[in-house]
């Protein structure tokens, strides 16, 4: 048993994954914070290794992304001590970190990471069949409604054709 393995819960890495241009990422100061680095420390590896991150592994946030996610952290209004926007790291992007951080920390923390980015992919493909079982479900039951309608209109007519008067059957008496 390995017992220098870094123990992070799945919800706090969870709570630190966000979705901003569609892509579910994570913040420089959030994996900073989980690497044990500074945030400057961070920023400076991936610029000096800027050619490892193309744009679908890491962006900066724009001012209006910032102000939203801002609002939706409910942080403070200053950036907390940076000049800069925050960097949005994809998947990919955390993965890549590990190999310009270099530190064993680095290594344990985004095997973790990445066990819960496979953990939420699961999640979300249990959702997606669970909501295609229900649209299956609800067309089942929109042509059992629409049969059972149909049943129900027959059986009305009936019980109106019932209520109506019937002429007598037989002979009709003349005097």
């Amino acid at each position: 048993m390995n017992t220098n393995k870094i123990m992070i819960p799945d919800e706090v890495v969870m709570n630190k994954i966000y979705l901003i241009r569609n892509e579910k990422v994570m913040l420089d100061k959030d994996l900073a914070e989980l690497y044990g680095v500074e945030t400057k420390v961070l920023k400076q590896q991936v610029k000096r290794n800027i050619e490892s991150f193309p744009v679908d592994f890491m962006f900066e946030l724009t001012q209006e992304e910032f102000d939203s996610l801002r609002s939706q952290i409910v942080t403070s209004k200053s950036r907390g001590g940076t000049r800069y926007m925050p960097m949005a790291f994809s998947e990919h992007g955390v993965l890549m970190l590990s190999s310009v951080l270099k530190s064993r920390r680095a290594r344990q923390v985004n095997i973790h990471i990445m066990r819960v980015y496979s953990k939420l992919r699961k999640l979300v493909l249990t959702h997606k069949e669970l909501l295609i079982k229900l649209n299956e479900l609800e067309t089942k039951m929109s042509t059992y409604d629409r049969s059972m309608q149909k049943v129900f209109e027959y059986l009305q007519q009936f019980i109106q054709e019932q209520n109506e008067p019937m002429e007598p059957i037989g002979f009709k008496q003349t005097k």
